[in-house]
């Protein structure tokens, strides 16, 4: 097996070169450590990738499209892309969230001016966000922990505990007077894939929403593949080594090393290591539960989207289901197994501040609808219907689609389990004890072999979090080295 050192091993061997794996790596690799990273596919990223899905020219986010991550977790603010040639561009808009009869609730970057813009509500979503927006690195940093350790800035933790019992609770009714405000919530809290007012979505949606007003919600220049590049090329320069289209379905096939680092869902631990692991540990990953999944559809289009309301051109990001109780209604749907008619469909607009991704006055949109896990239905109709209601014509701009069903999300991806690209159900009890009730969710039962996907600790989104984690326990556990990750990232530039 991979975890045995033998004359002329490595260090370590990372599984999968998403942005948790390679995270992983540059820590063990900013340690001074021999690293090599093995990915399956045929490029970098996992998640984190841009292609031409479409037509020639057009370049598609394969799967991570919007990075408010990119500027907040304590990885990258560490790592810098800036200083390693990322671009990260600011829609003056970060989301935007359009209803019935031409109007649109809009989230500015100011929260000041989106206060204004909610009218009645405006103090009430200032009163909301205002406080976990002045002490956001603090909210952050409880979000981002491997959420064992007490909060380095108790105040936030606090503020942003109380809001989320509000908001995922029957006690959120009482926040908003109007359906601006409250669908603006909902939109951002769906990202979950579950019914917004429940605890979890409650508190993703605030952290998102957060970050929309503290640091924005940046599209990289050129694609998310950016954002891969720069750290495979610094992986590299620290003299680690990437080897791609290498699938491993058996932890034998590994060179060998004294740690092996798995950026992989709980299935693929058990495809990879269930025969050695104990059958208690195989019993919780395989209990593990998969939430809500989502079907991808791409558009190469040949003109910027027809938006009712003007504002809507000026958003990275929009969020089309409606009012918030449609929202919930069709959350609500996808959890209980069903296709919502009119389903939470989530819309990035990079051109609006990216030309690169279309030839000239052409423009891609990337959407994707919540439909149950595993579903092999294309819902594009629906996701175009969804679209056509806030801008009627959107159908006669279109020139191609691409489409991948939930089901089929697993072939460029297999840590998305029937489509689910949040490494397991967004539950409070799934985000704490991800993939097991164990204190370490990082080490596995076997001896230096660690898990470092979204299906640990921090969760979803590209923050690169879990990665640093497992790898700061592989560096304190097995080779003696206990300097903080992140200043080892921090030295590393």
């Amino acid at each position: 097996m991979g975890t045995q050192t033998a004359a002329g091993g490595l260090d370590a061997v990372v599984v999968g070169s998403g942005p948790n794996g390679l995270a992983a790596a540059l820590v063990l690799a900013s340690a001074g450590l021999s690293v090599q990273v093995h990915e399956a596919a045929g490029t970098t990223g996992g998640g984190t990738r841009t292609e031409e899905l479409t037509l020639p020219g057009f370049l598609h986010d394969v799967c991570s499209a919007v990075h408010p991550m990119a500027l907040a977790s304590p990885f990258f603010r560490a790592f810098d892309l800036a200083a390693h040639g990322v671009r990260l561009l600011q829609p003056e808009i970060p989301y935007a969230h359009p209803l019935d009869g031409g109007r649109a609730a809009l989230a500015w970057r100011d929260l000041d001016r989106t206060a204004e813009g909610l009218g009645p509500d405006g103090a009430a979503w200032r009163s909301l966000l205002g406080p976990l927006v002045r002490r956001w690195s603090g909210v952050v940093d409880t979000a981002m922990s491997d959420l064992r350790r007490v909060p380095r800035d108790p105040l936030a933790a606090l503020l942003l505990g109380i809001r989320t019992l509000e908001q995922g609770t029957p006690a959120a009714a009482a926040r908003f007077r109007t359906g601006e405000a409250a669908a603006l919530l909902a939109g951002v809290a769906a990202h979950a894939i579950a019914p917004p007012r429940r605890l979890a979505p409650a508190g993703a949606g605030l952290l998102l929403a957060t970050l929309g007003h503290a640091v924005g919600w940046p599209v990289p220049a050129g694609g998310s593949r950016a954002i891969t590049d720069a750290m495979v090329n610094r992986l590299r320069q620290l003299g680690g080594r990437v080897v791609t289209g290498d699938r491993i379905d058996d932890l034998a096939q590994l060179p060998p090393a004294r740690t092996v680092l798995l950026d992989v869902s709980p299935a693929g631990l058990l495809r990879i290591a269930g025969d050695r692991l104990p059958a208690g540990y195989v019993r919780s990953l395989r209990s593990f539960r998969y939430g809500g999944a989502a079907c991808k559809v791409d558009f190469a289009l040949s003109g910027p989207v027809p938006w009712t309301d003007p504002d809507c051109a000026r958003a990275g990001t929009l969020h089309l289901v409606g009012s918030a109780t449609e929202a919930r209604i069709a959350e609500t749907a996808v959890v209980r197994g069903r296709h919502p008619q009119r389903p939470y469909v989530l819309a990035v607009q990079p051109g609006v501040v990216d030309p690169t991704r279309a030839p000239a006055g052409r423009q891609v949109l990337w959407t994707y609808a919540h439909v149950p896990n595993g579903s092999p239905r294309d819902v594009s109709d629906q996701i175009v219907a969804q679209v056509e209601r806030f801008a009627p014509g959107f159908r006669d701009l279109i020139l191609a689609t691409h489409v991948v069903p939930a089901a089929q999300a697993g072939t460029h991806n297999p840590n998305y389990v029937g489509g689910d690209i949040s490494g397991g159900a967004v539950t409070p009890w799934q985000l704490v004890m991800r993939p097991a009730a164990r204190w370490d969710p990082y080490r596995t039962p076997l001896p230096g072999v660690y898990l470092c996907s979204a299906s640990t600790p921090p969760g979803p989104a590209v923050h690169g979090m879990s990665g640093l984690h497992a790898a700061g326990r592989a560096l304190r556990q097995h080779f003696g080295i206990r300097t903080a990750p992140l200043d080892l990232v921090r030295g590393g530039r």
